[in-house]
């Protein structure tokens, strides 16, 4: 073996011992969890292609892993930088807006890996299915709730609020917990909701005009059973 080939060979052994060094640090119970919560989401998909189904599951449960692996470092190193007493407030959160900056660069390329994986494997459809069980659901249920708040909207209002979610649902995927998934999307509901109090929508009024309406249609169910 010529020595480059050697080298070569060396390299390719490195790479595959440091993933195999990166996965032992994990959890077993957490590397069940991303499979459970992996596996919950194709069942979702009904492919109906046992090994399509496991290709699917694989790559959704390393994107749960990656993204912690990424989290949790960036966040043991802020836990560092914050325990410092040798170093000043101002260096402190500069050298953390560094980290979370870095942090964020690399879950934004993991991200876009993510969906080219995904995408040798399902249709565009499917996909957002996987984004939406990666998000609990919430853009689907989110705009059934704003429409039946707000049955008059406009077709461009309507085009504002879906593509606001489906911003926040891109942002919610990377979140490393419920709160910070649900957090994104608070964040855009916030932007929906200024932008329809300036199209004139007196949204305090609508809001409990609409809670009404979903009182009396559940009190009238119960009626008749």
């Amino acid at each position: 073996m010529s020595k480059s080939k050697k080298n070569i060979s060396v390299l390719m052994l490195l790479f595959v011992f440091a993933g195999s060094i990166a996965q032992q640090h994990l959890d077993p119970e957490y590397i069940k969890v991303t499979n459970e919560r992996a596996a919950k989401i194709v069942t979702g998909l009904d492919l109906k292609n046992a090994e399509k189904e496991k290709a699917v599951s694989n790559i959704i449960a390393q994107q749960f892993r990656d993204l912690s692996e990424i989290q949790d470092g960036r966040d043991a190193e802020i836990k560092k930088v914050k325990e410092d007493a040798g170093l000043a407030k101002e260096k402190q959160n500069e050298k953390i807006d560094k980290l979370k900056t870095k942090a964020d660069e690399s879950i934004a390329k993991l991200h876009k890996s993510y969906l080219k994986k995904l995408g040798r494997e399902l249709s565009e459809d499917k996909i957002t299915e996987v984004k939406d069980g990666m998000t609990y659901g919430v853009l689907p249920i989110t705009v059934v709730a704003y429409n039946d708040m707000l049955p008059n909207l406009t077709a461009e209002q309507k085009d504002y609020i879906y593509k606001a979610l489906v911003e926040a649902r891109e942002h919610a995927m990377d979140g490393g917990s419920s709160k910070e998934k649900h957090g994104w999307f608070g964040k855009y509901k916030g932007r929906i909701n200024n932008y329809l109090s300036k199209q004139g929508y007196d949204l305090n009024k609508e809001s409990a005009d609409w809670h009404k309406r979903v009182e009396e249609r559940e009190k009238a169910k119960s009626d008749q059973k």
